[in-house]
């Protein structure tokens, strides 16, 4: 019984169009090449890194404005943004140094 339930499923699928068994593979990279993908991967790093810094910047802000007149906390919200600060311009320098340099060697944009 099991044999011929099996035989009428393999020959149904048989008789199915080809365009319905037919597996699409979806390319993850889009028509992306390597340059720009690195681009890519790097703007993305540096936008992740930049709203860290501006969470830093918050965060020193709030230090400051909790302190309370406690000169150790006045000092480590201040700490907290000047380190903040100084981060956000390297990662903003990092950010124009590395789309110059992909401009420069590949042509490749991050979009």
């Amino acid at each position: 019984m099991h044999r011929i339930k099996y035989t009428f499923i393999l020959i149904g699928l048989s008789l199915l169009p080809n365009t319905v068994l037919a597996v699409q593979l979806y390319n993850p990279l889009g028509s992306r090449t390597i340059p720009q993908l690195v681009g890519f991967v790097i703007q993305a790093v540096l936008g992740i890194t930049g709203s860290l810094a501006l969470a830093m910047v918050v965060w020193g802000g709030f230090l400051w404005l909790t302190a309370a007149g406690k000169p150790d906390r006045i000092k480590s919200g201040r700490d907290t943004l000047l380190w903040a600060v100084i981060g956000l311009a390297v990662i903003f320098a990092a950010n124009i140094l590395a789309t110059f340099v992909i401009n420069t060697l590949g042509g490749a944009t991050a979009a």
